[in-house]
């Protein structure tokens, strides 16, 4: 929640000096947003590939916990589909994209606002923050309506890191790998889906 909450106060922050126009002319420029967006895709395949012990739970697991980050993506791209239905200012393709952050909102909304616009790029940030948050707050709920892969579906991307400890306790140790595996699946999945529905899909 702390990490979300800072995020929030950046992006808050942000806006208001944006609204004030109290930056610096060469602050506003598109540009440094790519490098922002190049950056932060660095530091992810970093983080992903140096975490040993991610690639050897991936090489040592059953090939039937696919079935999970498969569900999670199926079960995502269904929801918001459903709920394009209620709201007609956006396409499909749109309400697509944002729902291919899975829950990594600093990745995807920047890189919505880079192959779209800024306006959905905001709409991704927001939307991937509150299903993080929905996670943290709500698994315990989850788990004992409907199961305990529920925490991870509901976090998805999230789920190997920020969500991973409140969904080992509420899930169980057991499910703390099937939470890694499937949070890295569909972080790695993220770039190719968000890029492919905006530019091939349109």
């Amino acid at each position: 929640m702390k990490g979300s909450l800072i995020i929030i106060a950046f992006f808050a922050t942000g806006v208001l000096l944006g609204v004030s126009n109290k930056l610096p002319q060469n602050l506003i420029p598109s540009a440094w947003s790519n490098y922002a967006l190049y950056l932060l895709m660095f530091l992810a395949g970093v983080g992903i590939g140096a975490d040993r012990q991610s690639w050897k739970v991936i090489r040592a697991i059953n090939l039937k916990i696919l079935l999970v980050p498969a569900g999670i993506i199926a079960g995502t791209f269904i929801g918001v589909a459903i709920s394009s239905l209620l709201i007609p200012s956006l396409q499909l393709r749109e309400v697509l994209a944002v729902g291919a952050g899975f829950g990594y909102y600093s990745l995807s909304g920047i890189f919505i606002s880079e192959l779209h616009s800024q306006t959905l790029g905001v709409i991704a940030l927001v939307s991937n923050i509150l299903r993080e948050i929905f996670t943290l707050l709500f698994v315990p709920l989850l788990v004992k309506y409907f199961g305990n892969l529920a925490g991870i579906a509901s976090g998805a991307a999230t789920a190997m890191d920020t969500t991973l400890p409140v969904i080992s306790k509420y899930s169980g140790r057991d499910y703390a790998i099937i939470s890694l595996f499937s949070g890295i699946v569909l972080t790695i999945l993220v770039p190719i889906f968000v890029t492919f529905i905006l530019t091939v899909g349109k």
